[in-house]
């Protein structure tokens, strides 16, 4: 397979794709400082490269199959904006992201001399309006309420055409907390005929802040009125809809490849499946990327609950025999865990999952 190749799946494989952990608590392990950056990970794009390449070899020589770029929170207008660059400046930082994570990739595949190996592959990261915000959002979805599809299209279109005009082997739509923002996203890739994706969701536990009263675009960081919508556990997505909705969007696409969620508890991950196990197309599996399960405070950082919590590896056997077909972590999931969860998956494979190359 060559190294551009669009990934494709065998659902009837039982060895998933692995996929990395979050790319950004890896760099922070090193000692980045990116918490209150508004580009996050991107800015290591301007001024770091070496540091993202290190991370990525990491997460490669711990097993992954797919890495992820470091364009999550980037985009042309942040870049021009807080870096004081030109259009044409911060296009070449958003291609680069897809340039140094094949680079690393092939570097990998010439140190590793390894027979039969699988070729990784790079995933074009593409987070949600909502990241670009900075205020909490993408994991609530209520900047969506404001905002018309076209609109959406309008702001992801750069990003995706650079991450595609790169070279990445398919694309990563993931934290996505909003129905209508998927469907713009879904849309919005029609106009790339020759590229894949996945797409994930952020999916909240019992409390969903559904719309924010304030007009105030720092109305969630000061604790301004919201309106509040419940839903059951294990059902919903970020903005209150059910997560079969978010399935049903999905199966409209030929160009996704998986549809799941993203950087939630690993305990949610299997009621949500279980919840659309009847939706999911034929033509797709589940990409499912949880966090630690540790809680995100804006004031205090990555808080613990004290209780133990199941983790990804011990898990991920169950979401094998929901139908995930890519598995790996989000935030606060390091190699360590991402070489954890590939040997606990190793022993359960009957045949090496594939990759081929598609029309």
């Amino acid at each position: 397979m060559c190294s551009s190749a669009l990934l494709r799946l065998d659902l009837n494989d039982t060895c998933p794709l692995i996929l990395d952990g979050g790319l950004a608590t890896e760099l922070e392990a090193q000692g980045a400082k990116l918490q209150g950056d508004p580009l996050w990970s991107a800015r290591l794009l301007h001024t770091d490269l070496q540091a993202i390449r290190d991370a990525h070899y990491r997460f490669l020589l711990s097993g992954a199959d797919v890495i992820t770029t470091a364009t999550y929170q980037a985009s042309i207008s942040g870049f021009i904006e807080h870096l004081d660059v030109s259009p044409e400046r911060a296009r070449e930082l958003l291609m680069s992201g897809v340039h140094v994570a094949k680079e690393t990739v092939d570097r990998f595949v010439s140190d590793s001399h390894s027979a039969g190996q699988r070729h990784p592959q790079v995933a074009g990261s593409v987070g949600p309006y909502g990241a670009f915000l900075q205020n909490g959002s993408e994991y609530t979805g209520a900047y969506a309420e404001e905002m018309s599809t076209e609109e959406f299209k309008v702001w992801h279109r750069p990003q995706v055409d650079c991450l595609a005009a790169a070279g990445a082997d398919l694309m990563a739509f993931e934290t996505i907390p909003s129905i209508k923002e998927a469907e713009s996203l879904v849309q919005l890739l029609r106009e790339f005929p020759n590229s894949k994706a996945w797409i994930s969701f952020s999916c909240k536990v019992t409390v969903i802040m559904n719309r924010i009263i304030s007009v105030d675009p720092l109305a969630y960081q000061s604790n301004s009125l919201f309106v509040q919508k419940h839903c059951q556990d294990g059902k919903c997505i970020s903005d209150g809809s059910p997560f079969t909705d978010a399935v049903q969007i999905a199966n409209r696409s030929k160009q996704l490849v998986a549809v799941g969620v993203n950087c939630c508890p690993p305990a949610l991950v299997e009621p949500l499946l279980d919840s659309a196990r009847s939706l999911l197309s034929p033509d797709m599996c589940w990409v499912v990327y949880p966090n630690s399960g540790e809680e995100w405070d804006t004031e205090r950082g990555w808080q613990t609950s004290g209780k133990t919590l199941a983790s990804i590896p011990e898990l991920s056997h169950m979401w094998t025999k929901q139908g995930a077909a890519l598995i790996g972590g989000c935030c606060r999931v390091g190699p360590a865990q991402i070489a954890e969860l590939k040997q606990q998956l190793k022993g359960s494979c009957t045949s090496p999952a594939s990759a081929v190359g598609m029309n």
